[in-house]
């Protein structure tokens, strides 16, 4: 037994160095100027190219991502609802920075508020979205801090919730993507930080998004930049294409506009280097089970997330999938139950598992239901 841990250990260190070694490489093929910077695969969280990536530098507004994530989080649960009417503190009022140029005692809905955040990057917005949410902007930072110890985070701290310089206000590059990854778990977020331009008080106030790949680079569609004298330029970024998601990171990038062109790189090298094997999207029917004592005889099953893989090119034939699922399962079914799941293997060796749920609810059928049941039956036969 001991012998088998041993190897097991020794397998893991292996494919660690691996992965260092292979991100390392990759690093010398790119001409970064960020002192800081990562590539991630956004389904599997594997770095795929890094340098300096745990190295605590000031993120600038790309903290602002974190404010979004609580922001967001609160709406989904209700505590929160996107017409409700922010009205501005003179805190928020007397922020610098980046801004709306909100005024004391002004109302703006709750939505609007956010997309000034993603799309403007207005300090004045966070300040009286975190008011809102938790009564005191040091409240919501607290709770930012604590949201960060959730995620696994430990080169994070928040000083405050728009990322203007203040001692302490520190990040990572990999800290950043590993956020990233976490806003992509909220649609609303994307849809916010992809919207190019806005139309804020009816029109009277135009936004334009800060982050330029939007329009310059095929796939982009989020996250957040980042510039002050401290913390130079910054920029959490991702794009999509056929299938594959990277975030990259870059962090101090000296020159202007140096935070694109480094993003670009970076991603460049994602897609040029990997695909990803898809089996099956999210959310895509994968099958049906059969269901006893229930209104319905069976119950569509669904995949849970995108059932695929990251891949070095010309790899993707080691590749496969194994899908298993109940034969019956008696009701009642409650939706998003578990009745299955699709295993991938990568040259025979497990590397990933996607639930297979329900893709709706089946209530009991009740007595009279079984007898029509068992008299079909029985007539049939």
């Amino acid at each position: 037994m001991m012998e088998k841990k041993r190897i097991t250990w020794v397998l893991v260190l292996a494919l660690a160095v691996a992965l260092l070694v292979t991100a390392q490489a990759g690093a010398d093929m790119v001409d970064a100027k960020a002192e800081a910077y990562v590539l991630m695969d956004s389904d599997s969280g594997k770095v795929l190219l890094a340098k300096n990536e745990h190295k605590k530098l000031a993120p600038a507004s790309m903290t602002k991502l974190m404010t979004l994530i609580l922001a967001v989080k609160d709406l989904q649960a209700g505590k929160v609802q996107l017409k409700d009417q922010v009205i501005t503190s003179e805190n928020a009022w007397k922020m610098g920075g980046s801004q709306v140029y909100l005024e004391p005692g002004e109302k703006m809905s709750f939505e609007d508020m956010l997309i000034a955040i993603a799309v403007g990057s207005a300090n004045d917005a966070c300040v009286a979205v975190a008011e809102h949410l938790d009564g005191t902007h040091q409240n919501f930072v607290d709770r930012m801090n604590q949201e960060a110890k959730l995620m696994g985070l430990k080169d994070t701290h928040f000083v405050n919730a728009y990322g203007l310089p203040a001692a302490g206000h520190l990040t990572t590059a990999y800290d950043m993507a590993v956020i990233a990854r976490n806003a992509l778990a909220y649609p609303k977020i994307l849809e916010y930080v992809s919207i190019k331009e806005y139309n804020l008080r009816q029109g009277e106030f135009k936004l334009y998004n800060t982050n330029k790949l939007l329009w310059w680079y095929q796939g982009a569609d989020g996250f957040k930049t980042g510039w002050t004298e401290e913390a130079k330029y910054c920029l959490t970024a991702s794009a999509k294409r056929d299938g594959l998601r990277l975030v990259s990171v870059v962090m101090a990038t000296p020159e202007k506009q140096g935070h694109f062109r480094d993003s670009m790189q970076l991603l460049n090298y994602g897609f040029a280097r990997y695909s990803f094997k898809s089996f099956f999207s999210k959310g895509s029917t994968c099958g049906a089970v059969r269901v006893g004592k229930g209104i319905s005889e069976n119950v569509p099953v669904i995949a849970e997330d995108d059932v695929g893989v990251i891949s070095i090119k010309g790899e993707e034939k080691k590749v496969s999938n194994k899908k298993e699922m109940l034969a019956y399962v008696n009701a009642p079914v409650v939706k998003g139950q578990k009745l299955g799941e699709v295993q991938i293997y990568k040259d025979g060796e497990l590397i990933k598992q996607v639930n297979l749920v329900a893709s709706a609810e089946v209530a009991r059928g009740g007595l009279w239901k079984e007898i029509k049941k068992i008299f079909a039956e029985t007539y049939l036969l």
